[in-house]
């Protein structure tokens, strides 16, 4: 009980902690998304690039407008689907930290080199 209670309130707050990813055992489609950010677009969904509010809590607590969202395209669909890359920084084409998101934000994975 008490676990579930400190995952709760680490949510609730903030505090959780995202597992790693590595960048190499991301899809292929999240490498072409990141290339996209570093180069500044263009992007495919006109909603790639809005601010990302974090109302999961599940990303460190930053100000309002840090973190961006981006689509990872699922082949297969004709709509956004639930894959995102989600960055955070001073610099859209080169953020602090990048997280990978395949449940539509359900969780998260922060991207490593």
């Amino acid at each position: 009980m008490r676990f579930f209670l400190a995952l709760f309130l680490a949510g609730l707050f903030g505090l959780a902690q995202a597992q790693d990813i590595a960048r190499a055992e991301l899809p292929s489609e999240a490498h072409d998304t990141l290339r996209l950010i570093a180069q500044g677009g263009p992007f495919p969904y006109k909603r790639d690039g809005i601010v990302f509010q974090n109302r999961e809590k599940l990303l460190p607590l930053q100000p309002r407008g840090y973190y961006l969202e981006y689509t990872v395209t699922t082949p297969g669909l004709r709509h956004r689907g639930a894959r995102r890359i989600v960055c955070g920084g001073e610099t859209r084409q080169q953020p602090a930290a990048c997280y990978y998101t395949a449940d539509h934000y359900q969780s998260f994975r922060k991207i490593v080199p």
